[in-house]
């Protein structure tokens, strides 16, 4: 039967659809000019039992710091100035990165402590571990967390990943709400979402918006700038500054990732925010726990991922898409599992890496010893192997938080006697050589440090702040040091400092 399309209307889960008299159905009175195509449920969007079981899980996060250490915050002019702060909140004051004209302040004492962030943080046990941003306590000198109720805490790092940019802190505390660990996994294109945070320091906000997207690579934005770890929860509940470490929740009031991040070119939420998923925060937070620093699990390749184009300049007529295989490293889970360069990964676990994000967050969620399926395809067959993952190093050790204590010995400034007779303006030399990374470089008792990594140093604070950058670094972990011993022999030394 043809019908006569007039007017459509979307009205309480009913698709009413108006039509003409002559269109109505044979035998049918021409008065009956509405029928119901389809009937469906309305979507529960009622926030509010999700709103009110989290809000009270999410805290406030305060970092400070003396003076003369001071970093940007979110709010300051520092903060602004910093690309990380460019591409994730956009430059409020324009391109020329001109700040607007503030009042001026009281000249702070040379050792106070100020403000120097503001975040939030999400409560995942009853006896003060909370999660938050790396970048949120990162330089902090005292964490001051604030509960819904108004209680205030100091914090203790516990440990933290600048990689997948999460911490886990600790407050002395018990019997605190919990917000429930969800499963990000479960998550769906265009399922509602809240982010709880507070942002600009506005305590206990809730946004609401759907999931835009999973396994989200934000590097396009950053012109292939790697920002550590890569797949994002991407939605469009508004975030701004202070919103980061805390919640995104689904409607049961679960835990389904952490606000990291927004994309804008303004300076506040544009429409994009992206959440680390629980998947990814509950291991991580695990290993904080446990060992005070993550177990990172390699499968030791380098690829890309593959489309129409790379897939014809590559000679493949069978596959257009996942992630080819360019080269395989030695001893890597990889070359044990017989991967080889030209190979087409699928899937990870039998979970499809259609992109390098996929691929990045199965790996993420393991430990080096975990086994893994990996799915490929060669010369137009699928093929799954299954393998061990390995560590950094080749491995299935045990890595153990470090610290410049590693090192293994004291350092001192020289006195001007010394400097003026080696023709040096100033350096550090080793005292108290023991056991430890400069000992098994071969650096002996009494060198003296020139710079490391080609940066100056000239107290125990430089070598330290050295070593942190380094630890840091997706970058090899390697001190490339010169010195010179009291003798005036030049020597130059890699420390390696790998576990």
């Amino acid at each position: 039967m043809k019908l006569s399309r007039k007017l459509m209307i979307m009205a309480g889960g009913t698709l009413f659809i108006g039509l003409t008299a002559a269109a109505a159905c044979e035998g049918k009175s021409g008065s009956e000019s509405l029928f119901t195509v389809s009937q469906s449920p309305v979507t529960n969007t009622d926030f509010t039992r999700a709103a009110e079981s989290t809000i009270n899980g999410v805290v406030s996060i305060k970092s400070y710091a003396t003076v003369r250490q001071q970093r940007g915050y979110s709010g300051g002019e520092e903060f602004f100035n910093d690309p990380f702060f460019d591409f994730f909140f956009g430059n409020p004051y324009g391109g020329n990165r001109q700040p607007q004209r503030r009042q001026q302040q009281p000249k702070a004492k040379e050792e106070e402590q100020q403000p120097i962030g503001l975040g939030s943080g999400v409560i995942i046990s009853p006896d003060g571990y909370i999660v938050t941003n790396n970048h949120v306590i990162d330089g902090a000198e005292r964490l001051e967390v604030t509960l819904n109720d108004n209680r205030q805490f100091n914090a203790t790092v516990v440990g933290a990943d600048p990689n997948t940019d999460l911490a886990l802190i600790k407050i002395d505390a018990k019997e605190l709400p919990v917000i429930p660990m969800g499963d990000s996994d479960a998550l769906k294109v265009g399922e509602w979402v809240l982010a709880v945070g507070n942002p600009f320091g506005l305590t206990s906000t809730v946004t609401s918006g759907i999931v835009s997207a999973k396994a989200r690579s934000i590097s396009a934005a950053t012109n292939g700038r790697p920002m550590g770890l890569e797949s994002y929860i991407q939605t469009d509940a508004a975030v701004n500054p202070g919103n980061s470490g805390g919640a995104l929740v689904n409607l049961n009031g679960e835990l389904v990732g952490i606000n990291s991040a927004i994309y804008s070119q303004t300076g506040s939420y544009a429409g994009y925010s992206f959440a680390i998923p629980t998947a990814i925060v509950t291991k991580v937070a695990t290993d904080l726990k446990q060992y005070g620093t993550v177990q990172r699990a390699f499968l030791g390749i380098t690829y890309f991922a593959l489309d129409a184009k790379t897939a014809k300049e590559k000679g493949l007529k069978d596959i257009v898409d996942g992630l080819y295989v360019e080269e395989v490293n030695d001893r890597s889970a990889a070359m044990e599992a017989g991967i080889k360069p030209g190979d087409v990964i699928t899937a990870i676990n039998n979970k499809p890496t259609h992109n390098s994000a996929q691929l990045t967050e199965q790996i993420a969620r393991l430990r080096p010893g975990d086994k893994v399926a990996i799915t490929f395809v060669r010369d137009g067959k699928t093929q799954t192997v299954t393998t061990t993952l390995y560590n950094s190093q080749g491995s299935t050790k045990i890595t153990q938080a470090s610290s410049v204590t590693d090192l293994g010995c004291a350092f001192k400034k020289i006195d001007a006697e010394t400097a003026k007779s080696l023709k040096i303006n100033s350096g550090l030399q080793v005292t108290g050589l023991k056991d430890g990374k400069f000992k098994a470089a071969g650096i002996k008792d009494g060198f003296i440090i020139l710079d490391i990594n080609n940066a100056r140093v000239s107290s125990a604070e430089d070598v330290e702040k050295i070593y942190n950058a380094i630890i840091k670094s997706t970058e090899d972990h390697v001190m490339f040091i010169t010195g010179i011993y009291p003798t005036g022999k030049k020597m130059y030394y890699a420390v390696d400092l790998n576990d």
